[in-house]
């Protein structure tokens, strides 16, 4: 199985059975990430002053031909990258810090293997800047895809969205993997076993202990840690989220962001299950997703991480409750 054999191309071990896997060695892999730049980037360490004269002077100085088009910020910004509309039909995307930025490259590859086998649109990189005394990292030139993304969207009918990314994601993990970056800290370890943030549920569990049903949480991390994928890698996105998703007439029109894909265990790309979704949706995401019942207990693993780690002050801040709401729903979800 691809697990068992790229664990051991990383030296770790695994227990014999390929669906409980030795903790130690997750563990160890932890100790090393929390010492590891790669890994976080605190919003507290950026350090670049990224602004609309910043980014139109690198457009000057390495793509005059775009020089006089307007330049605008989007409205919301991510966590990652500072996206920037320049005229109509083009988007400027910088990395916030040096931890991004080798998702330029990869992202530029990515796209053009997986692109033509999506049923939806995916961005495609016009050119690439290179690092400078400007701006010490590479970016990018993408072509802007009109649309508004579902954290935006009115009116949705949510059965039909969760038919529709379920579809999406049934396509994204069929198209052929060959040549794909395999998951790692390139992806931020979506697409490793959930098991690799073992130390962080600890800690935010130790946290949060007074606020929450510490058992329940535990019940649920340990039967998604307790399997494995035990395929081939296949594709994953790394960060479906609402705004990551642009969305037409209640379906999926385009997924962006790819800086955190990869080839690997897809259960990180199904916690809209339970950050999303209401329940009974999430049953249709679910059947539309065509999973079986171990990743989608991962599924749900992944999902408790981020919400614990949001809770407990270890990421990004839970300004509008979204992963409170999300710890209730996986609390109280007992799916069968």
């Amino acid at each position: 199985m691809w697990l068992f054999e790229h664990a051991q191309q990383q030296n770790r071990a695994v227990s014999p059975s390929f669906h409980t896997l030795d903790w130690s060695v997750w563990q160890a892999r932890t100790d090393h990430r929390r010492h590891s730049s790669l890994f976080r980037c605190p919003r507290e360490f950026f350090q670049m002053n990224i602004d609309e004269h910043l980014v139109s002077a690198l457009i000057c100085r390495q793509f005059p031909q775009f020089a006089d088009l307007p330049i605008e910020p989007v409205t919301k910004q991510g966590w990652d990258n500072l996206t920037y509309r320049l005229g109509e039909a083009l988007s400027v995307r910088l990395p916030r810090d040096a931890c991004y930025a080798a998702a330029v490259a990869k992202e530029s590859d990515v796209l053009r293997q997986i692109g033509g086998h999506l049923s939806v649109e995916v961005p495609q990189v016009v050119a690439t800047g290179k690092a400078s005394e400007d701006y010490p990292l590479p970016w990018s030139i993408r072509r802007w895809i009109p649309g508004d993304t579902l954290e935006n969207c009115t009116n949705l009918d949510e059965d039909r969205f969760a038919k529709s990314l379920g579809k999406c994601l049934v396509e994204l993990r069929n198209i052929p993997a060959t040549g794909g970056p395999y998951a790692g800290k390139h992806s931020f370890f979506r697409g490793c076993h959930p098991s690799i943030h073992g130390d962080e549920v600890q800690e935010s569990l130790k946290r949060l202990d007074s606020t929450l049903d510490r058992e329940r949480c535990l019940e649920i991390w340990h039967q998604g840690i307790g399997t494995a994928w035990p395929g081939a890698p296949v594709w994953l996105h790394g960060d479906v989220a609402p705004g990551n998703i642009i969305v037409a007439s209640s379906e999926v029109k385009a997924f962006i962001d790819f800086g955190l894909c990869g080839l690997g265990d897809p259960a990180c790309d199904f916690v809209m299950a339970w950050t999303y979704f209401s329940p009974e949706s999430r049953q249709t995401f679910r059947e539309a997703c065509a999973i079986d019942e171990a990743t989608w207990q991962r599924a749900r693993a992944w999902a408790l991480w981020k919400a614990l780690v949001c809770l407990a002050g270890l990421s990004s801040p839970d300004t509008d409750g979204a992963q409170a709401r999300a710890l209730k729903e996986i609390c109280a979800d007992d799916f069968h």
